[in-house]
């Protein structure tokens, strides 16, 4: 859940929001998505199957509905690990400028080098090849690569409480006070993440129950980080100073710090937070990919195992190519992906707590290690804040999604999915 965007896009959320009213948009968006969660923690534990999303919505509202659900769940996963491998020769330029000698060409005025290119296309080699060999060596990455994250952000917060002033605070809203909205529908694509647990759910050894608790216990973490993170920059640089920067959260510490080496560990941090988010979306993404295919929205070979490591290596090898290709569009489509996968992911959290009350009438004797209480008070609150935020996407609102380019992602993606429903297996019906 934490990856690259609590360094990139911090300064982006304190100007357009303000300081609190940064923390208001992530407090909102995060009850919003913990509604959302709490419904994940009974279903996840109750059915713990690959594919998460898919099974439960199978079970309870259809095929149709099932695959609409899951095909934008993928976009998200899918737009996530395209951002990281442009995120990450992002972080590097900025540590290691040299690495851009010469531009190849410039998208919408983002310069795009052969050192971008490279990094980009290596990492995203690379991260196709852990998890090839297995969900044991990806978590081991995402163990140790965690430690260095938690560090980075822990240094910008002891600076802020201790060397940070309130007054760069100021305003505490922004002006208009919509720029609120722009940061709260970024909100769901930084609390993704926490839906990769049901997806793996059939190789994670621990209980049902346990499964349950770690995904409420990673959305409240999680909206504590970027709250935390985002007002720790507040306080070290003023509105002059963020407008200024490319690297908010760097600069911050640098400044905290009055060293250029806490900034050079702040962006090791984050580029630790790309590799961790990037390779629990690798994970989950394949595994939505295997249950689509098992459920014959996808061809057989998406469901196919590799014959040693019994991993759904063709779905992470489509990930890695996606990933490949991206770098080639500069830094530009970072905030594209990050919007569209907002989208995305907050129509398919809709629809598990639909699926929560449908499960909850139809089959009220399943077994449910972790129980909501007042079930249809939370399942319900769940689907009306989702679709409350949901609105916010579309032209009537301010924060609406850009047209055509991030309309033209979402738009495309819709295309593909109803190709691959036209064409789908007959036994789905």
């Amino acid at each position: 859940m934490i990856g690259w965007s609590w360094v990139l896009f911090t300064g982006h959320w304190v100007l357009s929001a303000g300081s609190i009213g940064t923390l208001l948009a992530f407090s909102a968006g995060g009850a919003v998505i913990l509604f959302i969660g709490l419904t994940y923690a009974e279903l996840a534990a109750a059915m713990p199957k690959a594919g998460g999303e898919h099974v439960y919505t199978r079970v309870a509202l259809g095929p149709l509905w099932s695959f609409v659900c899951t095909w934008a769940l993928l976009m998200a996963y899918a737009t996530v690990c395209v951002f990281e491998s442009v995120a990450l020769p992002t972080a590097i330029e900025y540590l290691f400028p040299s690495i851009r000698p010469a531009t190849l060409w410039t998208v919408l005025g983002a310069p795009v080098s052969a050192g971008f290119v490279a990094i980009g296309i290596v990492a995203a080699l690379v991260m196709t090849w852990i998890n090839v060999i297995g969900i044991r060596a990806a978590a081991l990455v995402q163990s140790v690569i965690t430690a260095a994250v938690l560090g980075a952000g822990v240094l910008l917060i002891v600076g802020a409480a201790s060397f940070g002033s309130l007054a760069n605070t100021e305003p505490p809203i922004a002006i208009p006070a919509t720029g609120i909205l722009t940061v709260l529908i970024m909100v769901p694509a930084m609390m993704v993440g926490f839906d990769v647990l049901p997806q793996s759910a059939e190789e994670i050894n621990l209980p049902p129950r346990r499964i349950g608790w770690l995904l409420v216990l990673s959305l409240l973490m999680a909206v504590l980080w970027y709250g935390a993170i985002s007002f720790a920059v507040s306080m070290a640089l003023d509105p002059k100073e963020l407008a200024s920067t490319s690297m908010a959260t760097a600069d911050a510490a640098t400044s905290l710090w009055h060293g250029s080496w806490a900034g050079t560990v702040l962006i090791v941090g984050g580029i630790g937070g790309i590799l961790t988010s990037w390779n629990a979306f690798i994970i989950g993404g394949s595994r939505v990919m295997f249950a689509l295919s098992e459920s014959g929205f996808l061809p057989a070979s998406f469901s196919r195992l590799h014959p040693k490591y019994k991993t759904p290596y063709i779905g992470v090898c489509v990930l890695g190519l996606m990933a490949s290709i991206s770098p080639f569009f500069g830094r530009t489509i970072l905030v594209w992906l990050v919007d569209t996968g907002s989208f995305a992911v907050v129509i398919a959290y809709i629809f598990v707590p639909v699926a929560f009350l449908v499960l909850r009438r139809k089959q009220p004797d399943l077994a449910r290690p972790f129980r909501v209480r007042y079930p249809s008070l939370v399942g319900v609150i769940a689907v009306v804040l989702g679709l409350v935020l949901l609105s916010f996407y579309f032209p009537w609102s301010p924060s609406s999604l850009i047209w055509p380019y991030e309309w033209g992602i979402a738009l495309g993606w819709a295309l593909l999915g109803l190709v691959c429903w036209l064409f789908r297996d007959s036994r789905t019906n």
